[in-house]
């Protein structure tokens, strides 16, 4: 896809190349990185009975919020890279970055963990006699 700032690549938008692209950095991102797979399996199996038991707004809360995690886990993951591909050694300057794009997806896995806590005590609720 061509570059509109620095006139570089090939021309012309193909959607489903696109898709195609966001896909495969998914797929990659599910099997090589345990903590994208496990979020993900987590998420879904609480979405289920969220969608049985409960109204479409909690579950659309729950896609919304992992969403969010896994963008920011993803967005970690890549930051991590880059710093690794382009210092090898141990830098303080390349430590902190990682620091704070970790800190960045600490605070969206800890709202997305609020969430489903939120969301499995509604379901779960009216078996206890809460």
């Amino acid at each position: 896809m061509k570059n509109k700032f620095l006139e570089t690549g090939e021309h012309g938008y193909h959607p489903l190349r696109k898709f195609k692209i966001i896909l495969s950095g998914l797929r990659f991102a599910v099997l090589y990185d345990f903590s994208v797979m496990y979020k993900i399996v987590v998420s879904v199996a609480i979405l289920i009975p969220v969608v049985i038991f409960n109204a479409w707004i909690d579950a659309s809360l729950i896609i919304l919020s992992t969403g969010v995690m896994l963008t920011a886990e993803l967005f970690n993951t890549a930051i991590e890279a880059i710093c690794d591909f382009m210092e090898t050694r141990y830098n303080e300057k390349i430590r902190i970055i990682k620091d704070i794009a970790a800190a960045a997806t600490g605070i969206a896995i800890f709202v997305w963990l609020m969430v489903l806590t939120l969301e499995v005590i509604e379901v779960f609720r009216p078996f206890l006699h809460l």
